[in-house]
């Protein structure tokens, strides 16, 4: 018999296993609190009956990350994790101090199937998709290794959302329980190459999180070379379904542009991505890129990143230049997880 990933069951479904138990409904919100609060072991559940417990460790498992690899930053206290799943695949996640609290970026899958050629994720492609209960475990070990609560998540770490899909719509609801991490949807990001198609259905559920879409590039000529998922559905197609998501959630958008020298960092590019843009409601995220050693891409100097932004400003788009965090504790996302897994002597 296959074991019940519970972690990942919404109150309706622990309900009706519940009642499959013969167990009163109070015990429903009882179980589902303890596995919200990020409890790993089943004995720890100290108001459920033993005989019950011993049914949850013979029928379910809890879905958990364990530390592998920590390194906190000396200059801002930003924490990275290498966290090790149950099958002993390796994963990343951040944690941020920012004034409004502390904010948490997760992964969603292991490795990544997009192949963007600036990002260290998905260099060996996809491995498997998160469970809802593994992404919800990130923020809970984090909060239990820090003291902290996590205010704010953004699901930019690892692997692409809307590629899995039906989990990360869950882990939405799930965290943002009432009775569960109850951290609330506005304070959620969810980051995204442009899978037009999900794009398009997660706007049925009119989520109030921030949709932030990987865009790097002001036309298909740029992105196509540095982003395979441009291929399927191009800038224009992507920036329609923006629109439409827009125009249903009423949520300003955040697209990310990372500035690559002599790549995407000239005043035609910048030109080009304010008329792209311009109707949007918006806010362009300038990230200078990540130095990844199986590329040969680098970042232009801080006057030219500088330009960039104020010429996009001048051609009314609101643009801002990511604050970079943990600079002392190692590189872009996905480099963390090879290198652990180098060590480990698997390879990637």
């Amino acid at each position: 018999m296959e074991k019940i990933d519970i972690k990942s069951y919404n109150e309706a479904e622990l309900l009706e296993y519940m009642t499959s138990l013969g167990q009163p409904k109070f015990r429903t919100a009882q179980l589902f609190k303890w596995l919200q609060q990020g409890v790993e072991d089943f004995d720890q559940m100290t108001n459920l009956p033993k005989p019950l417990r011993e049914i949850l460790k013979e029928q379910c498992y809890i879905a958990n990350v364990s530390i592998v690899k920590k390194f906190v930053s000396k200059i801002d206290g930003t924490v990275k994790y290498v966290y090790e799943l149950f099958d002993g695949e390796r994963i990343e996640s951040v944690v941020m101090k920012y004034e409004h609290g502390y904010t948490v970026c997760i992964s969603t899958q292991v490795g990544c199937r997009m192949g963007c050629s600036f990002c260290a994720s998905g260099l060996d492609g996809l491995f498997r998709n998160l469970t809802p209960s593994e992404m919800l475990a990130q923020i809970t070990k984090a909060q239990q290794d820090n003291g902290i609560r996590i205010s704010n998540v953004v699901m930019m770490g690892m692997g692409e959302p809307l590629d899995n899909f039906d989990n990360s719509v869950k882990f939405l609801q799930l965290v943002s329980n009432d009775n569960g991490l109850n951290i609330g949807l506005r304070h959620i990001s969810l980051s995204t190459s442009g899978v037009v198609p999900k794009i398009k259905e997660l706007k049925g559920y009119n989520f109030p999180i921030t949709l932030s879409v990987s865009l790097h590039a002001p036309n298909d000529e740029i992105r196509s070379s540095m982003m395979k998922v441009n291929k399927k559905w191009g800038v224009d197609e992507l920036l329609s379904a923006c629109r439409e998501y827009q125009k249903v959630t009423t949520r300003r958008i955040s697209f990310e542009y990372a500035l690559i020298e002599d790549v995407n960092d000239s005043d035609a590019c910048a030109d080009e991505l304010a008329k792209r843009l311009r109707g949007i409601m918006c806010h362009v995220n300038l990230i200078p890129a990540n130095p990844v050693k199986e590329n040969s891409f680098k970042k232009p100097d801080m006057n030219k990143i500088i330009h960039f932004k104020e010429r996009l400003i001048k051609k009314g788009i609101n643009a801002t230049v990511r604050r970079t965090l943990g600079a002392d504790i190692d590189a872009s996302c996905g480099q963390l997880r090879r290198k652990a897994m180098e060590e480990k002597g698997g390879g990637c």
